[in-house]
């Protein structure tokens, strides 16, 4: 059996056991090269499509016996555990860099680390963008990718759990960026006393009709990263409220904010009916990540409160 019959092998395996996909990978082939190439010590990047004419291809590379096994066993724990691929691997890669990641944080898939490698945000930005915040930041991902994109800015990488923080550390200290990155544990703003030119959030968002639906894989990741009903609601803008009406007085004159909300649009703007958000387009469409200015921000605090700004502060509020 060659690399690529074993991949294709390991992909219907997985079809047919109906595990899910959104953690790295969207289909059963990829999830099923990645776990392959993995366990075998291959480059992630190995090429597959039309590779079977090519002998000197590692796809044609024939999988000894015992090979064969280990990958069954990896397999075996991907279907059974019904963990993401990365909490097996412990890696994962988003924009071609590297993370260590467990399942003290959530895999890293952020769109908006697209926006950032991507020069995206460019327009917004300025000589004048020296310090970002990265709120929720999880396993550091993001705050690495902004740290790489703009080499002249410092960036805090905030969270409320020191799980995740430990996670985002090594992710940090693997990219030699202890002297640009700070790691702070904050609920929201709580513990950030400074002001930011740019903020990128990737927060609890999921709405609760959703998370009560989620594939296990997600169900396998921390619930405070994902549920946005902490604070007693159910369309998932709980600590999004919040984030909104604390966020001005923590913004630079012309600083914006990046917030992903994925598929929570309706949701949004059933929230926040006169905010005027400028959608940024990503590989998932233009309807998962949003950009607002401080001015936009400032005349939302301005207006009329709605009965949807109304913030509960229960016990235990965070990212």
């Amino acid at each position: 059996m060659t690399v690529l019959e074993l991949i294709e092998a390991a992909a219907a395996q997985l079809t047919e056991a109906g595990v899910a996909f959104g953690h790295g990978t969207n289909n059963a082939f990829d999830e099923a090269a990645w776990l392959v190439l993995w366990q075998l010590g291959l480059p992630l990047d190995t090429p597959l499509d039309g590779a079977t004419d090519e002998p000197e291809f590692i796809a044609n590379r024939p999988v000894a016996p015992a090979e064969q096994s280990q990958v069954a066993t990896l397999l075996e724990a991907r279907i059974r555990s019904r963990k993401p691929a990365a909490y097996l691997t412990r890696e994962a890669w988003l924009m071609g860099v590297p993370f260590y990641v467990d399942e003290r944080a959530i895999v890293p898939r952020s769109l908006i680390a697209e926006l950032l490698v991507d020069g995206a945000l460019d327009y917004w930005l300025s000589d004048a963008t020296h310090v970002v915040l990265d709120l929720c930041s999880g396993n550091g991902s993001l705050a690495v990718l902004a740290a790489m994109a703009y080499p002249d800015v410092t960036v805090d990488a905030s969270d409320l759990s020191t799980d995740a923080l430990a996670v985002a550390r090594i992710n940090v200290d693997k990219h030699s960026l202890t002297e640009r990155i700070t790691l702070v544990e904050s609920d929201g703003f709580a513990k950030l006393p400074d002001r930011y030119d740019l903020i990128v959030c990737n927060p609890p968002y999921v709405n609760a009709q959703s998370m009560a639906a989620l594939p296990a894989e997600f169900h396998a990741e921390p619930a405070l990263a994902l549920d946005g009903n902490r604070a007693g609601g159910s369309d998932g803008m709980d600590f999004i409220r919040r984030l909104l009406m604390e966020a001005p007085q923590h913004m630079n004159e012309n600083a914006v904010l990046v917030l992903e909300i994925g598929n929570e649009r309706d949701h949004f703007e059933a929230a926040f009916p006169t905010l005027q958000a400028i959608w940024l387009e990503t590989s998932a469409g233009e309807d998962q990540v949003l950009l607002l200015e401080r001015e936009e921000l400032l005349a939302l605090l301005r207006g009329p409160k709605p009965e949807s700004l109304r913030v509960p502060k229960p016990d235990g509020l965070g990212e």
